[in-house]
């Protein structure tokens, strides 16, 4: 068996990793490049690999770094099945097209207003490619067992991250190798934990936070000390947030302040139709979350729902206290740039960054604290309030990585640590060296290894 890491190594991004057995070939994750811009290049590159050769795709989960770049797959010749967990299925539902759709709406924007190098500005890809895609997925549920390919069967296990996310262990001839996917953290309000990591011969692994821990604040009341202090001086809060995952848990969060009294009764926006939607799916998975029905409820009715662009736009050129959460997290496109370009530049708002923000993306350059921020061609400069709340993010830390290899049942032959910046994986790599003395590398960008018999 052999392993190719085309993604997510050396950065957090493009998450793509082919396993070839006996002439066959699969694609775990198959995700966009983001932050950085020549790795944004790397998405407009023809594959590494041919798609037409690989019989077939496995996606742990459902956000644009291992998911996003599944229709340029199928245009470029993949014809075969793609298998999801139910959730996921119903997520890339949502976000494949929403995907294209604002990437369509950038170019149209960056051709009317001629902000783009390229005459015209054309989308990596369309809304027909998008559905094109979608037409490939086929759920599997968690723990049970299929074969992918003649010789090889896969199995999902819970990964706690998002709604759908899993783990992926692949079996072949007795020796197993283990994708840990994106894994959530033991204590998230919203989601529930992963499970422990199965015996595996061979195990990849996240490490996005491989290199810190979650700090101990309370977010809640943290949180509530940004908007409190934004709505004295008359503010917006504005908080970029992913639209699966991180946009709900902001929700609950403030349907719970308010519940409590921690906050001032200020309108709350929730400005992304993708995300809008993905919150009505936790009722359709009440398996996955920690959320009874009535905080369920509770959490789609924390917020007036903004769909259409005209509202959108009127939203984003209000002038009163508020709490707007719109996508996408990082600022890398959506909604939220129009809201960031019209907020940054007035010192009584606050944008609050509550994910992780890779290398080379606006949300990145706001914490670092860059006094201007490029925005549709335009330098947006940035007097508002940056508010940074770590606690909320949806990625177990380096104590919660070392925690979950040690579930696994035996110590396996080799681990590799991947989708993390180098430094993150570095750390990961050496506390795996040294504190649980398993043979550990951090595979190269476009590296393939033989995994022995």
């Amino acid at each position: 068996m052999k392993l190719g890491f085309h993604g997510a190594a050396g950065t957090v991004t493009g998450s793509k990793y082919l396993v070839e057995h006996r002439g066959r070939r699969l694609l775990v994750d198959c995700g966009l490049f983001q932050g950085w811009k020549p790795l944004r290049e790397l998405n407009w590159e023809p594959l590494p690999f041919a798609p037409g050769e690989v019989d077939a795709v496995l996606l742990t989960h459902a956000h644009l770094d291992h998911v996003g770049a599944l229709p340029l797959l199928v245009r470029q010749g993949f014809t075969g099945p793609v298998l999801v967990t139910p959730a996921t299925a119903d997520l890339c539902g949502l976000l494949l097209p929403d995907s294209a759709h604002i990437q369509e709406e950038d170019a149209a924007y960056a051709n009317r207003h001629h902000t783009s190098r390229h005459l015209p500005a054309e989308p990596l890809y369309t809304s027909e490619d998008a559905q094109r895609a979608l037409r490939h997925l086929q759920p599997l549920p968690l723990h049970t067992a299929t074969e992918v390919i003649p010789g090889v069967t896969a199995r999902f296990s819970r990964a706690g991250h998002i709604l759908g996310a899993a783990s992926l262990t692949l079996e072949a001839e007795g020796r197993t190798l283990l994708f840990s996917g994106d894994l959530g953290r033991p204590d998230d309000p919203l989601m529930r934990e992963a499970e422990a990591a199965p015996r595996a011969d061979w195990i990849v692994v996240e490490s996005t936070y491989g290199d810190r821990l979650h700090p101990a604040e309370d977010a809640m009341a943290a949180l509530a000390g940004v908007i409190n202090r934004t709505a004295a001086r008359a503010g917006t809060v504005l908080v970029p947030a992913f639209a699966v995952g991180r946009a709900q848990l902001v929700l609950l969060m403030v349907h719970r302040l308010r519940e409590a009294g921690a906050i001032p009764e200020l309108p709350v926006f929730l400005d992304s139709p993708m995300a809008i939607d993905t919150t009505a799916l936790y009722g359709r998975h009440p398996g996955e979350h920690r959320l009874s029905p009535r905080e369920c409820a509770a959490m789609c009715g924390a917020a007036q729902m903004v769909r259409t662009a005209p509202q959108s736009r009127a939203l984003s050129s209000a002038r009163f206290p508020a709490v707007v959460i719109s996508a996408s997290g990082m600022a890398t496109g959506g909604r939220v740039l129009h809201h960031l370009a019209q907020r940054l530049p007035d010192r009584r708002n606050t944008v609050v960054l509550v994910g992780y923000q890779a290398g080379g993306t606006r949300g990145a350059r706001l914490l670092a604290g860059e006094k201007t921020l490029r925005i549709f061609g335009q330098d947006v400069p940035v007097r508002a309030e940056v508010a940074s709340l770590s606690g909320l993010s949806a990625h177990a830390d380096a104590d919660q990585l070392l925690a979950w290899l040690r579930s696994s049942p035996q110590a396996p032959r080799r681990v590799f640590v991947t989708h993390g910046e180098p430094a993150a994986a570095d750390a990961l790599r050496r506390r795996v060296e040294h504190e649980l003395h398993w043979p550990v590398t951090v595979p190269l960008l476009g590296r393939t290894v033989e995994l022995g018999a």
